[in-house]
């Protein structure tokens, strides 16, 4: 089977489409012919070499998630599910392949009406948002800030802000033309990516969730209001200053809170609850997962060019043969 594999990290150019023996499953997994896998932020920072630390070696397949169709399962797996047309996550990589083997925990049928595509761009970003917002124990009637809101990560929480009942939903974004389609989704105010840009929007917030975190961060601790809290579910600009918990200290008698998000703390049973749910409403049209463009597997170095350069709205998605 062909697999795209990093063999250097660093620019795009390191990954290297290579030919594998396809996985057997083993106990409690199941094979799924893939049909799509999302091209994630997470990606694009494994490949760069930022996340070194945690262990990352050439050969890495990148991928988190994936849509397609279960051809097999390993002992002790549900053989129903032979033939199902699924979801899957697959955790730190994986899923920039034809084949992928997962346990069948991981997968989720995939309701009718919604295809491997559209699953891919929904799946992964919608339950980090659904989460993020919940961290910041945001309430209906708040307002929300969401810092880097073109990313599918953003988009689903625009989404999920509005649907939940937020007095307003501002989003920070590098053009006029993202920011209309932001608007379309759910958002009320477009700012630029300092924070500036439409004079009617609040100066405060009661809840940021950021994509983006690096350098500018500080500056958006101050667009809190007493007791607001910022929730950092991305860091796309790399790290914030060493010293940004100043900002905290200053305003020491506005209350607060700043916070880290991932996924990974969230209990397995909650986290399959919310993406079910979360598919079945994009298989109604009340969710919607945001395709940038769709490119066949063999040009995941293009995808990943187009991340890095800042071109992406919503996610790209790499489709595969399958076989």
């Amino acid at each position: 089977m062909k697999a795209v594999v990093i063999q250097e990290f660093g620019p795009p150019e390191g990954m290297e489409v290579v030919e594998l023996p396809a996985p057997v499953p083993g106990e409690g997994q199941a094979l799924v012919a893939v049909e799509a896998t999302g091209v994630a932020g997470a990606d694009v920072l494994i490949r760069s070499g930022a996340l070194a630390a945690y262990g990352f070696k050439p050969g890495h397949i990148p991928g988190g998630e994936i849509a397609g169709t279960v051809t097999a399962v390993g002992p002790g797996a549900d053989p129903a599910w032979v033939g199902r047309r699924v979801w899957a996550a697959t955790g730190v990589g994986g899923g920039y392949a034809e084949q992928v083997a997962v346990p069948v925990t991981a997968l989720h049928h995939l309701p009718g009406g919604l295809d491997a595509v559209d699953a891919v761009a929904l799946g992964g970003a919608g339950v980090v948002a659904h989460f993020g917002l919940r961290h910041a124990r945001f309430a209906p009637g708040e307002s929300v800030l969401v810092r880097g809101a073109a990313g599918s990560l953003g988009i689903m929480t625009v989404q999920l802000a509005a649907r939940q009942g937020a007095s307003v939903v501002a989003v920070t974004t590098s053009s006029r033309e993202r920011g209309e389609r932001l608007r379309g989704l759910g958002a009320t105010h477009v700012l630029d990516r300092s924070g500036g840009g439409d004079p009617d929007a609040p100066g405060t917030y009661d809840v940021i969730i950021d994509v983006v975190a690096g350098l500018g961060l500080p500056a958006f601790l101050t667009r809190l209001n007493p007791n607001g809290r910022m929730v950092v579910v991305g860091t796309v600009a790399g790290p914030p200053p060493a010293d940004f918990g100043m900002e905290l200290l200053t305003a020491f008698q506005r209350s607060l809170s700043f916070a880290t998000f991932s996924a990974a703390t969230v209990p397995e049973g909650e986290r399959r609850e919310v993406t079910a749910q979360q598919l079945a409403a994009a298989s109604r049209g009340e969710l919607a997962g945001v395709v940038h463009g769709v490119l066949p597997l063999e040009r995941a170095v293009e995808a990943h060019r187009a991340m890095d350069a800042g071109e992406v709205f919503g996610r790209i998605v790499l489709t595969a043969a399958g076989s």
